[in-house]
């Protein structure tokens, strides 16, 4: 990977703090080939390179916790979980991560799907340019994860209801970098069984 020597300066902010209520069991910690979805989300962005990893729990926060025994990642709690909403989990992990981190990806906990090769693709046309904002995009349809620079963080923990982080991209939209990848894993999500199901490994 051309930007192994930079990749250092991102960092990544794994939002797995909902209730899945739809699926109807913490999803996090359901089976993925032989680890959980929560593991095989934070394994993958190990091999892209990614060190400094926040996780954001919630209503699962035991059981993710149990999963990431062993892992070098950073698991903070989100006490207000349950409004649903993944913006004050975003602002609980922009806050965590080390100062020496320029970039942070948004990663959703229930892309177990998600590809090295798509993360190593947002990270370097971040390095490479001065783009502040790096979204994946497959079929004019954008996905995760995408990446926000350390110049607009303060922008995005001032937000408060009723805004949210779709009308922070929607007012910085010229500000955004679209990589264009040719896998729709990166807008495949895990929501209910049906969805588990269907994209679970057979191996």
């Amino acid at each position: 990977m051309q930007c192994e020597m930079n990749v250092g300066e991102v960092g990544a902010v794994v939002l797995a703090a909902g209730l899945s209520t739809r699926m109807g069991q913490p999803k996090m910690v359901l089976p993925w080939g032989k680890v959980t979805i929560i593991e095989k989300v934070v394994t993958t962005l190990r091999e892209a390179g990614i060190e400094k990893i926040v996780v954001i729990t919630g209503g699962a926060h035991q059981e993710v916790l149990k999963a990431l025994n062993g892992y070098y990642v950073t698991i903070i709690f989100n006490p207000q979980y349950h409004n649903g909403e993944m913006l004050n989990s975003l602002q609980a992990g922009l806050r965590a991560l080390p100062p020496d981190v320029r970039g942070a990806l948004i990663v959703l906990g229930d892309q177990p799907f998600i590809q090295k090769e798509t993360i190593e693709t947002v990270v370097r046309a971040f390095l490479e340019t001065s783009s502040q904002l790096v979204i994946p995009s497959f079929q004019m349809r954008r996905g995760h994860p995408w990446l926000i620079a350390r110049q607009l963080w303060q922008e995005v923990l001032e937000i408060k209801p009723p805004e949210t982080l779709r009308s922070f991209l929607q007012a910085n939209h010229e500000k955004i970098t679209y990589v264009v990848v040719d896998t729709p894993t990166i807008i495949w999500d895990i929501d209910t069984p049906e969805d588990y199901e269907k994209r679970k490994p057979r191996n």
